[in-house]
């Protein structure tokens, strides 16, 4: 059950989640720890078709996507906190349904357009004949595209704290999964990348898509767009059961050298977190485990002292 965890990082803060539930810990302006824990009410859980493989997938996608979002708003409500107010101040940290669903669309959309339209339109003009020689040129300016993005946004300065959290999650994930202490300073030793990182995830959602695509073949460009978003649920359900595979057979070399690639990526959006960063996401750790039974009071009190 330990590879069952997986996370985020969110503005001053990390999101860490079990199946069951998902807490959230910021750090505050007043340099306090806020956190909030929720309980996770997945269709997975009461339907046994949500559970079979690649559809589980695409319902974990967007169960992801959704706590994500109400992750990223509980940040940014603490993050926005006067640095003087109280710790019994009360912060508002959740978002309407609406508001959840708007997010997701202009999210959503522009991630269409810009992985997945734009690249098939670009391809759809270039004088290629054949459907293989297609899918891999459209594939190749995918990627192309996405690793542009990905190099772009590691260049502000803005992100590079949100970066330094998103490390301190998989640093915090990979010494749970190790069976170490929960500590910062031991925490601060294991590694910064993780093979169920959600950026490998869209890496081979993008690698995956050329195999899926070559069976659409080179329809008009009306049809061609729609196939590219229609089937964007079976690559993703097909891609989270790779990671998940990955995920559980980390001491496989073959198949480490296989999303080898993926790996790599995650040098672009992590950075070395401090030891407070890591303190937020070990705290946020923490509360999953202690709500599943994983983790006593005392162990915790015991982790926190050493």
């Amino acid at each position: 059950m330990a590879n069952n965890i997986g996370g985020q990082a969110v503005l001053e803060g990390v999101m860490m989640r079990s199946p069951s539930i998902w807490a959230v810990a910021v750090r505050k302006p007043n340099g306090q720890i806020a956190e909030v824990v929720t309980d996770i009410r997945s269709p997975m859980a009461r339907n046994r078709i949500f559970r079979l493989p690649v559809i589980r997938g695409v319902v974990a996608l967007g169960e992801s996507l959704a706590i994500g979002f109400r992750a990223l708003a509980i940040s940014a409500n603490y993050a926005a906190q006067d640095a003087n107010a109280e710790e019994s101040d009360e912060v508002q940290t959740e978002i309407t349904r609406g508001q959840i669903v708007f997010s997701f669309a202009i999210a959503i959309g522009f991630a269409l357009m810009l992985f997945k339209v734009t690249p098939a339109l670009i391809t759809s003009w270039l004088p290629i004949d054949t459907t293989g020689a297609f899918v891999v040129v459209e594939g190749v300016i995918r990627v192309c595209i996405f690793l542009l993005y990905l190099t772009l946004i590691s260049l502000l300065p803005d992100l590079r704290r949100v970066f330094q959290y998103h490390a301190a999650e998989h640093k915090a994930i990979n010494a749970y999964e190790a069976g170490e202490e929960l500590t910062p300073e031991r925490v601060q030793k294991f590694s910064l990348i993780h093979p169920r990182c959600g950026t490998a995830f869209l890496l081979w959602v993008m690698v995956i898509g050329i195999f899926v695509f070559a069976f659409v073949g080179q329809p008009d460009w009306y049809y061609l767009i729609l196939s590219r978003i229609l089937l964007l649920p079976v690559i993703a359900g097909i891609a989270y059961e790779l990671i998940r595979f990955a995920g559980k057979h980390q001491g496989n070399r073959i198949l480490m050298t296989l999303l080898a690639p993926g790996m790599w990526l995650q040098r672009l959006t992590t950075r070395q977190p401090s030891l407070d960063q890591i303190e937020v996401s070990i705290r946020a750790l923490q509360e999953v485990l202690t709500r599943e039974g994983r983790l006593s009071t005392e162990e915790r009190r015991v982790e926190v002292m050493a």
